[in-house]
């Protein structure tokens, strides 16, 4: 059943203020700590107005996902996990995805997640959602390691463009 949009439009312009702030002040302090704080808002609405069974899944996912990276900053956990599983990238959602340090994987992570919301929910919301995900993620990506934005997105752009032509 789908849900209420009475107050959607609204919660959603909320929402996005506030990751824009969590943007400006990550940025400016090169803390991706308060992107990913200031972002939470935004994902717990997305688990809440997602439906279908893949976008469930990814939105519950990303949740997960921005919390532990959560953890992980504020506790300074380094784990490399390329060296762990032994292969240099994985292939997740459609993608291919170098591996490293956990704190980078998982704000990747979180841009495919939010690149599977935006295009298999019929959403108007969601998709609004997915593109703030999106926008904090790869900003919190190139905060940490600008290097890995200027060696993955050639390739993303010419993955996704085989996907759709």
């Amino acid at each position: 059943m789908p849900k209420p949009t009475r107050y959607a439009t609204s919660i959603c312009l909320v929402l996005t203020i506030i990751a824009a702030i969590g943007l400006i002040f990550g940025w400016l302090n090169h803390n991706v700590l308060i992107i990913l704080v200031l972002l939470l808002p935004a994902v717990i609405y997305e688990v809440y107005r997602t439906e279908g069974d893949s976008t469930k899944w990814a939105s519950w996912v990303m949740l997960i996902t921005v919390v532990a990276e959560i953890w992980f900053i504020w506790k300074n956990v380094s784990f490399d996990l390329a060296q762990y599983v032994g292969v240099s990238e994985q292939y997740v959602g459609g993608f291919w995805v170098p591996l490293g340090d956990i704190k980078v994987i998982f704000p990747i992570l979180m841009a495919v997640l939010a690149g599977i919301l935006f295009f298999r929910t019929y959403g108007k919301y969601t998709k609004w959602l997915a593109i703030i995900i999106f926008i904090s993620a790869a900003a919190t990506v190139y905060i940490i390691d600008p290097a890995i934005i200027k060696t993955m997105l050639p390739g993303l752009i010419q993955q996704g463009a085989n996907r759709f032509y």
